[in-house]
C-alpha cells in the first residue's frame, strides 16, 4: 500500500502532511501518471484521519495541477513531463559483446530487402498458410486438451512430451534409422537444436565442416559462436568428396554439419552411395556429424533415401536434427534432436538452462495431429501442389533465364547459377521491377556464390512464378547487353 509509510507529526496540519507525501511519491515515480488515488473516504479510513483532511489535501493538489478529478470515476495523478536531462540513457551499442554484435550483423531480416505489397517474392521457403489443415488442427487441439486438461498447461519436462517422443522414435525408425540406444529431445525448432549442440560441445576457434553454400541460419549460429567454418564446395551430386578428405585432415574439426536431402539452398539430394562414403570418411577421422533432416518429406523425383544416421547402427557418431517447420505449422516451433541416450541426457541440462522446456501444449497438439493421421493426409495434398509449382518453375527458368546451373530435386526451392552476373546487382534491379529473391552470397561461407540465387516457391502462385521469372530473365538479358557494350 503506497500510504503505508506515512507517519504524522504534531507540528503541521494533517492535510499539509498528506499533500507533501503525495507530491513526494509522485516526484519519486512511485505513483504513475494517470494512476488512480484512493477515494477520500477510503484514504481517511486507511490513515485513521478525518475525511475532511483528505478532501482539503486533494483540493489543494488539484488547484496546483498535481492531480485531477473525473466525475463519477475518481481522482488521478497528472502525468509529469520528463526533463530530457533527467533521462537515464545507456549506450547499448557500446556495451554489446561479440556474440550480440555478430547476431545483429548477421541478421538478414534487418539487412535484406523486405516484402512490400505488390512485390512478387521468391524469398520465402516457409509453407503456404492457405494449405494448413485448420479443421483437423482444431480437432487435435480440442481432443488433446480435453484428455490432458490442466496438466498440459503446467510446466513440462526438458526432454519433451513423452507421447510425441515415442511417436518420433517410430517415425525415425520408418526412415531407416536404428533407434536402439538412442533417444529424442524436443526443441524450439531446428535453430535451437543446432545452437544447443554447438554451445554445449564447441568453443570459440573450433572448426565445423559444412557444404558451401549452406543454410544461412546455420552460418549465423556458427559465426555467433565464434567457430571457424570450413566449406566444402558443391557440384551437381552434392559435396566434393576429394575436397572433403583434405578438409577432414585439418586440426580442431569438431563436427561436420550436413544437409544431405533437399539441401538448402541448392535443393540437391545426396545419393545413397555417396551418403555411405561421406559417413565412412567422417568415421575414419573420428569427427561426428550433425545431420540436418531438412524437408525430407517433399521429395518429388525419386523414392525416399535413408538419412546418413541410418548407417550409424549402434553408434553415436551421427546426431540427427529436424523439425516439421517447412511443411507443417512453423509457428509451433517444434523440432527434435535424435542421438545417443547419454548425449540426450546431457542436452536436457542445457535445455533447462535455456528455456526449461518447449511448450507442452504445442507438443500435445502436434502429437494428436500426427497420431490421428492428419499429417499423412495433408502431406499428400501439399506435395501435389508444391510439385506443380516446382515443375512449372523449372519450365519457366529454362524458357526465360537459360542458366548455367539449375539445381533442385524437390522441396520448396530451386537454385540458379549464372555466367558473369552478380546476383546482388540483379536483385537490386529486379526489386525496382517488384520482384525479389534470395541472393547466393547469403548462403556462402566465402562469397563464392555471388553469381547464384535461390527461388522460394511456397508462397507464390503459378501466375506470379511465370511473371516473376520472366522479369528476372529480362533483367539478366539487359545486364548482359550492358556488359557486351562495355567490352566493345
Amino acid at each position: 500500500m503506497i500510504f503505508s509509510s506515512l507517519e504524522f507529526n504534531n507540528e503541521e496540519p494533517i492535510y499539509k502532511q498528506i499533500e507533501k507525501y503525495i507530491k513526494n511519491m509522485i516526484d519519486n515515480k512511485l505513483i504513475a501518471g494517470n494512476g488512480k488515488l484512493p477515494a477520500t473516504r477510503e484514504l481517511g479510513r486507511i490513515l485513521g484521519v478525518s475525511r475532511n483532511s483528505v478532501i482539503t489535501a486533494y483540493e489543494n493538489l488539484e488547484s496546483e495541477g498535481v492531480i485531477y478529478t473525473i466525475k463519477g470515476k475518481g481522482t488521478f495523478v497528472t502525468p509529469i513531463e520528463i526533463n530530457e536531462e533527467e533521462k537515464w540513457n545507456i549506450p547499448w551499442n557500446d556495451k554489446l559483446n561479440e556474440y550480440g554484435r555478430l547476431a545483429n550483423e548477421l541478421d538478414i531480416v534487418k539487412s535484406e530487402i523486405p516484402w512490400e505489397k505488390g512485390i512478387i517474392s521468391f524469398k520465402s521457403i516457409s509453407p503456404d498458410g492457405e494449405l494448413f489443415n485448420i479443421d483437423d488442427f482444431k480437432k487435435s487441439f480440442l481432443n488433446r486438451i480435453s484428455m490432458e486438461e490442466h496438466k498440459i498447461l503446467n510446466y513440462g519436462y526438458a526432454k519433451g512430451y513423452k507421447p510425441l517422443i515415442d511417436y518420433l522414435l517410430k517415425y525415425m525408425q520408418n526412415k531407416g534409422i536404428d533407434t536402439k540406444g538412442k533417444d529424442i529431445l524436443i526443441t524450439n525448432g531446428f535453430t535451437e537444436a543446432l545452437e544447443m549442440m554447438l554451445s554445449a560441445f564447441t568453443k570459440p576457434g573450433d572448426s565445423i565442416i559444412c557444404e558451401n553454400p549452406t543454410h544461412n541460419t546455420a552460418i549465423k549460429i556458427m559465426k555467433a559462436q565464434g567457430l571457424n567454418i570450413i566449406g566444402v564446395s558443391m557440384n551437381e551430386d552434392g559435396l566434393c568428396l576429394e575436397e572433403l578428405k583434405e578438409k577432414l585432415k585439418l586440426e580442431k574439426v569438431k563436427f561436420g554439419y550436413l544437409i544431405p536431402s533437399y539441401h538448402n539452398p541448392t535443393g540437391l539430394v545426396m545419393k545413397g552411395e555417396k551418403r555411405h562414403e561421406v559417413y565412412r570418411l567422417f568415421k575414419e577421422s573420428n569427427v561426428p556429424i550433425i545431420e540436418d533432416g531438412f524437408n525430407e518429406e517433399l521429395l518429388y523425383n525419386s523414392t525416399h533415401l535413408s538419412p546418413i544416421a541410418s548407417f550409424d547402427t549402434g553408434g553415436s557418431g551421427v546426431v540427427y536434427l529436424s523439425s516439421f517447420s517447412k511443411i507443417l505449422f512453423p509457428g509451433m516451433r517444434i523440432g527434435w534432436i535424435l542421438g545417443e541416450k547419454n548425449l540426450i541426457d546431457l542436452l536436457q541440462s542445457v535445455k533447462r538452462c535455456k528455456n526449461i522446456h518447449t511448450s507442452f501444449l504445442d507438443q500435445g497438439i502436434l502429437y494428436e495431429y500426427l497420431s490421428e493421421g492428419y499429417f499423412d493426409k495433408n502431406i499428400k495434398k501439399v506435395k501435389k501442389i508444391y510439385k506443380e509449382k516446382y515443375k512449372f518453375a523449372l519450365k519457366c527458368i529454362k524458357k526465360y533465364i537459360n542458366p548455367k546451373i539449375l539445381w533442385g530435386e524437390g522441396g520448396l526451392h530451386i537454385y540458379v547459377g549464372l555466367d558473369n552476373i552478380n546476383s546482388r546487382e540483379l536483385l537490386e534491379r529486379c526489386y525496382k521491377k517488384k520482384v525479389i529473391f534470395m541472393p547466393g552470397d547469403i548462403f556462402s561461407i566465402d562469397n563464392a556464390s555471388d553469381n547464384a540465387f535461390r527461388l522460394g516457391l511456397s508462397r507464390v502462385n503459378l501466375e506470379e512464378i511465370e511473371k516473376g521469372i520472366k522479369i528476372i530473365g529480362e533483367t539478366i538479358t539487359e545486364m548482359r547487353r550492358e556488359n557486351e557494350i562495355a567490352l566493345e
